[in-house]
């Protein structure tokens, strides 16, 4: 019986040692803390956590995009008034405004019950946990992933692709998935695939390598593309940042040419080199 009774405490021992080994339950934060959260995991613990100070980047402030302001912001609309609303892609050109067009609509909108939740690509496996914790809360919540990309065999590739859409669970209504991303299909696209389309009696039958790679970004039901700048929308976006740095119009004018230098030694004409210029010409402008 004695060595029963040691042989049970010592298996209570080892799971107890074990309990501490395994992922806590994530936990749900102060809601009242902040409008923005970011997802972080360390260790076997999960939570969101507030984002003291959101970057507050206004709508007005994204110049020579409106149409693309447009249509996210009437999908945005649609969803806090608690319509139907789509999952949003956002790809193209970097530099040009997709993720800070998505926090915008957080200034935007955070006063009729907006919260963003950022997500890290490699996070994104948590996506059914996250998703619990937002299930009957009265904000709404727009899951934000910052460049995404997949490599193939990825396991958060698979999470979203159940969250999207598949899943046998379905993702509450308060809930909805932003995501920016350079690649127009999300993964990689090789020749080879492309080789093995087959063509049969005048049709065209992709891969299924292919066909698996666009299923993804099939699942965003709203893509909004974005483009380089021409170089006059270019040098308008330098002159709008010019004047919110506290450059006045008759210096702006002087600029032109170092805006043009500054964007070619950048490799670039993008609204985010149009800013980097503006924070540099300002910081050494004198009157």
């Amino acid at each position: 019986m004695t060595d029963l009774n040691q042989f049970l405490a010592r298996a209570e021992r080892l799971l107890e040692r074990l309990e501490g080994l395994l992922p806590a339950e994530p936990t749900a934060p102060d809601w009242a803390a902040s409008t923005a959260f970011r997802w972080r995991r360390k260790h076997n613990a999960a939570a969101l956590v507030p984002v003291p100070r959101p970057h507050q980047i206004r709508l007005g402030d994204l110049q020579d995009i409106d149409d693309k302001k447009a249509r996210i912001v009437a999908n945005t609309r649609q969803f806090l008034a608690g319509k139907r609303a789509n999952n949003v892609l956002l790809t193209g050109a970097r530099g040009t405004g997709k993720s800070s067009l998505v926090k915008a609509l957080l200034t935007e909108f955070a006063t009729e019950g907006l919260r963003l939740i950022e997500v890290d690509k490699d996070d994104l496996i948590d996506l059914p946990d996250i998703v619990e914790l937002l299930h009957g809360r009265p904000e709404r919540f727009i899951l934000f992933t910052d460049d995404l990309s997949f490599e193939d065999g990825e396991p958060a590739y698979k999470a979203l692709k159940s969250v999207l859409d598949g899943s046998l669970a379905a993702v509450p209504d308060n809930v909805l998935i932003y995501a920016t991303s350079n690649r127009r299909h999300l993964m990689p696209e090789y020749f080879a695939e492309n080789a093995a389309t087959k063509h049969l009696d005048g049709e065209v039958h992709p891969a299924e390598a292919v066909e698996e790679k666009i299923s993804l970004s099939e699942r965003f039901g709203l893509w909004i593309s974005f483009y380089p700048f021409s170089q006059d929308e270019y040098l308008k976006v330098v002159n709008h940042w010019l004047a919110e740095f506290g450059v006045p119009p008759e210096a702006t004018a002087g600029a032109r040419g170092e805006a043009l230098q500054w964007a070619l030694l950048r490799g670039s004409r993008s609204g985010r080199v149009a800013w980097q210029f503006a924070r540099d010409y300002a910081g050494h402008y004198t009157e």
